[in-house]
């Protein structure tokens, strides 16, 4: 038990010990004690006249979430002049209009004019219309909320300081939301250069001022500040290159333009800084964000708690790699140069890649021990997953095979033209291959996916940016020093850029003016997640893995169980490997079918009975819980169908459209099903592990796209390029072509060239 003037209260246990700020906003989860400003532009409504009542409802329900789950949360609020300067304004319309009616007719209504209202009047007609509405909020969630009104002088005069921080101490101990603000009844002018000289003093003359002066005194975790715009931007936001500062460090002030202030409030984005510093330097963190933005207002406060990507973060830590979005533009700087080299040049930097995992193989494989015992020791991956992070002296020559097939097959990869079409005369149209841009690819587990992927996007001339998983981050350290290694033969080093800081995945998907294509590689829930936070960039690749092989009443008994034990057993982790075995139902109670159960005995896959197989057996195996189930593991699912057709609608139903089987020696009954299943991959009598770049002799793949727009199946180099059109004229105009112009269409195929120039 502490005292503050006589005041008797208990001190809340705070999550760490107070004095410095968070240094990284994953960091923010632990905030115990939270102020949240509301700025005016946040508050009230657009025509300054009145309170926005479902942006505040929607605040109110995120902080009664946050203090529920036991955070001590204070809220500094604007509102109270825009409050009672609608209450003020319908008091004088009423009694304008009562007057004038009485006087002039109804005819003057239309004329009378609102006379201009004093602020500080506004205020004291707003303050207690504002609380009550708080108080009605806050009543939905069991909350009790109170009201504190302060000015500048009550944090000079130490007496009053020390009763109005007892005061909150103590409401912040029996659960009650403490609402503050300025006194702007009665708040006086602030005084001329007398704010920001240090942590003692900071002149409280508008709501930013209150919240840091507070945050500080209460020794606060977090101070979230909401305004309406979305952080804090290098120039003014609107202006044509302005960015969001993801990240601000104390110093970087010179490389801010500041602009106006927002449309209502007394201070400006430039006052929000100064006094966002001054609380960081009194060890409480800040984050400045937009709170007035429909699509995301409804979940700011939870988010930016969360640790996510929102507004601006303030840090005293500063990194010393650069930020991901300045990766990011050195990969689309450097992808750009590397689109420019001549084919002969990028394939120069795939063969020396390919050389160096031979050459350097032993500090290769001495990173991957260092992540196999962590992994071990923690005990955080199953074994499938410790399987894919294992690296070998063959999977490196495998590797470096793929790699050199790559750099064979990209010689004219970029810069292909694909149609040559004479528009009119002297006027020649071209369609060529060009690179994406900047490609994001995430990946799980697998340290082999980062040469493959790199030597892709080199082949195509695409910037790429790297995001592997923190169980591989020894071997994806030296695996892209030797990528970058390779590069610099030719000065591209930063066209491939590896994520090392501690960006959240969903934080990544939002960087839509940075990145052009994402492509995960790892499990379903992650590419589904991926899938889901991917905000205006395209997401290549498949959730899921549900590859079926379906067994033919002409099935060849000898082609039956290889094909199967290869399909299920070779990898069963993989994303092709067999999870749903369809079988005729005249093959029930055969020989084969013996032969296909014995076989998945010896191999010890365990078995899933499907709803028609078990209805067949007196003593049946466990029965499937879905038929829409990726095992990825000596696990398969049995089920029994009629016919081909059957087959085929039940692949369409339960499928995931990855890659599907027939196993019979009809070719009619075959053709039937490689046209009719609608799957990226078609297979007759041939294992579905064939689903793969590097066997269907593309080199590598950036992964196996399900999707029908772009890329489909296995993604090599072609997947990764897209067109773009050269038009080639002589003083064309479009007037020219007009019915009565000098000049006709002639829209002539013209041949290809046997090999464009870069």
């Amino acid at each position: 038990i502490r005292c503050w003037s006589n005041i008797p209260f208990l001190t809340v246990p705070l999550s760490r010990a107070h004095g410095k700020s968070f240094a990284h906003r994953s960091e923010l989860k632990h905030a115990k004690r939270i102020v949240v400003k509301l700025g005016s532009a946040v508050v009230t409504r657009g025509d300054e006249c009145g309170l926005a009542l479902g942006r505040l409802a929607s605040i109110v329900e995120q902080v009664s979430m946050l203090q529920n789950q036991g955070r001590e949360m204070m809220i500094v609020t604007s509102g109270a002049v825009a409050f009672g300067k609608q209450r003020l304004r319908h008091e004088i319309l009423l009694s304008q209009s009562v007057r004038q009616a009485l006087h002039s007719g109804q005819s003057q209504l239309k004329d009378m004019a609102i006379p201009v209202l004093e602020a500080r009047a506004c205020a004291a007609a707003g303050q207690s219309g504002l609380m009550a509405l708080y108080e009605a909020m806050f009543t939905q969630y069991s909350i009790c909320a109170a009201q504190i009104l302060v000015t500048n002088l009550d944090f000079h005069d130490e007496q009053k300081r020390r009763n109005l921080n007892g005061t909150l101490h103590e409401l912040l101990r029996m659960n009650i939301v403490p609402i503050i603000n300025t006194n702007d009844a009665v708040v006086p002018p602030p005084e001329p250069n007398s704010d920001l000289q240090g942590v003692n003093v900071i002149s409280v003359k508008d709501n930013d001022s209150l919240a840091a002066r507070l945050a500080v005194e209460m020794k606060t975790d977090l101070l979230i500040v909401l305004s309406d715009v979305e952080g804090l931007f290098d120039s003014p936001p609107g202006s044509d290159d302005a960015k969001l500062i993801d990240i601000f460090y104390p110093g970087d002030q010179q490389s801010v333009t500041f602009g106006t202030k927002s449309r209502v409030g007394m201070g400006g984005m430039e006052a929000k800084v100064k006094a966002a510093l001054w609380a960081l330097q009194g060890g409480t963190s800040v984050v400045i964000a937009n709170g007035t933005h429909p699509k995301i207002s409804g979940h700011v406060i939870t988010d930016i708690v969360e640790g996510k990507k929102v507004g601006t973060f303030f840090s005293e830590v500063k990194p010393a790699g650069p930020t991901v979005e300045q990766q990011a533009e050195m990969a689309r700087a450097g992808g750009r140069t590397l689109a420019a080299l001549q084919p002969e040049q990028r394939a120069e930097i795939i063969y020396r890649l390919a050389d160096l995992l031979t050459d350097q193989r032993e500090e290769i494989l001495l990173a991957n021990k260092k992540d196999l015992e962590e992994a071990e020791n923690k005990g955080r991956l199953a074994l499938p997953l410790l399987k894919r992070l294992s690296l070998s002296t063959s999977k490196l020559n495998s590797l470096a095979i793929g790699l050199r097939q790559i750099a064979a097959s990209s010689q004219d990869s970029v810069g292909r033209v694909l149609r040559r079409t004479r528009i009119a005369k002297a006027l020649h149209l071209e369609q060529v291959t060009v690179p994406i841009g900047v490609l994001l690819v995430i990946f799980e587990s697998r340290p082999d996916c980062l040469p493959q992927v790199s030597a892709l996007a080199i082949a195509s001339g695409n910037g790429l940016l790297l995001k592997g998983g923190k169980e591989a981050a020894h071997s994806n350290q030296i695996l892209h020093h030797l990528t970058q290694e390779a590069l610099s033969i030719h000065g591209v080093k930063d066209a491939v850029q590896l994520v090392n800081t501690r960006e959240e995945v969903e934080d990544l998907c939002r960087l839509d003016k940075l990145i052009d294509l994402i492509i995960p590689r790892g499990s379903s829930q992650l590419v589904r997640n991926i899938q889901k936070a991917a905000k205006g960039i395209p997401v290549m690749g498949h959730s899921e893995g549900i590859c079926h092989v379906y067994v033919d009443t002409d099935a060849s008994v000898e082609k039956v169980t290889r094909i199967i034990r290869d399909s299920k057993c070779e990898y069963p982790a993989a994303c092709n490997a067999l999870e749903t075995l369809l079988i005729h139902r005249d093959l029930l109670r055969t020989p084969l079918f013996d032969q296909i159960i014995d076989m998945l005995r010896v191999e010890q896959v365990k078995i899933h009975a499907g709803p028609r197989f078990a209805s067949y057996l007196t003593f049946s195996p466990s029965e499937v819980k879905s038929l829409r189930t990726e095992y990825g593991d000596l696990e398969c699912c049995i089920e029994v169908v009629d016919s081909v057709q059957e087959a085929v609608e039940h692949i369409h139903k339960y499928g995931s459209s990855h890659t599907d089987v027939i196993i019979t020696e009809n070719e009619q009954t075959a053709e039937f099903f490689l046209q009719h299943v609608d799957s990226a991959c078609v297979f007759w009598n041939a294992s579905t592990r064939f689903s793969d770049g590097y066997r269907f002799g593309l080199g590598a793949e950036v992964g196996i796209s399900t999707s029908r727009i772009h890329a489909r199946g296995p993604v090599g180099i072609e997947g990764l390029l897209t067109t773009k059109w050269l038009l080639r004229g002589d003083n064309h105009v479009v007037s020219d072509f007009s019915e009565h112009g000098s000049m006709k269409y002639l829209h002539e195929s013209l041949p290809l060239p046997h090999r464009s120039a870069n």
